[in-house]
């Protein structure tokens, strides 16, 4: 039977893995001719970001491995771990996933629809306080950060506890950078990425095989990152 999400699901970011932040943010700059804004670590999971705003509702993260920080237990998220992908990091930073915002997220799963989204996972830093949907052991990580599963969206809930409801937007200047369009291609769509598909900058199409873009409004012009 096909899920029903009981909760509004919401574009939260795109995802955009690369080898360093360093190489991350040079890359930033020559295709829309702005900068990153620093972001942090991610302890336990060997990640750092640097952060875009793209506009009112959604901003763009540029996540590398951390060289401060020991091998994490688990595979990094996104496939930051994966040889094929990590080749593929060597020439350009790539588009590799987003995340979906949701007010509830205990009542989001998609375990019913033929995806595991993962474990909840709470973390913090500074003001931020959020948890997300993670894998909780290898072997869901390797099959979780694998080409064929990267599409469909990991789930997030900010929350400020007792403040009112913090976000990285708040603290991210407007940048210039728009999302046009966001295309997701997959073999088969999941409750999730067609919750998603109710956002009309979200176009999925059935493909062969798993793609991600974006289509991007630049101070440079029009442009893609896939």
């Amino acid at each position: 039977m096909p899920l029903q999400l009981q909760c509004a699901i919401e574009l939260d970011h795109l995802v955009v893995a690369c080898a360093t932040l360093v190489q991350g943010d040079a890359w930033l700059r020559d295709l829309a001719g702005v900068p990153s804004a620093p972001g942090g670590s991610h302890p336990g999971w060997g990640t750092h970001n640097r952060l875009l705003r793209l506009d009112a509702r959604t901003y763009l993260e540029l996540i590398a491995p951390d060289p401060t920080q020991p091998e994490p237990a688990l595979p990094r998220p996104f496939g930051l771990d994966d040889p094929e992908l990590r080749r593929r990091l060597a020439q350009r930073p790539r588009l590799v996933h987003c995340v979906c915002r949701v007010s509830r997220l205990d009542e989001a799963t998609a375990r019913e629809h033929g995806h595991d989204p993962g474990a909840i996972v709470s973390m913090t830093r500074g003001m931020l306080s959020w948890r997300i949907t993670m894998p909780g052991d290898a072997r869901s990580a390797a099959h979780r950060w694998s080409r064929a599963c990267r599409l469909q969206p990991t789930l997030i809930e900010w929350s400020g506890g007792e403040q009112p409801e913090r976000h990285p937007l708040d603290a991210l200047a407007p940048s210039g950078v728009t999302l046009l369009r966001l295309h997701m291609q997959a073999p088969a769509e999941s409750a999730l990425s067609a919750a998603l598909g109710a956002d009309s900058r979200v176009i999925i199409a059935h493909a062969s095989s798993p793609a991600l873009g974006a289509e991007l409004s630049t101070p440079q012009g029009w442009r893609l990152i896939d």
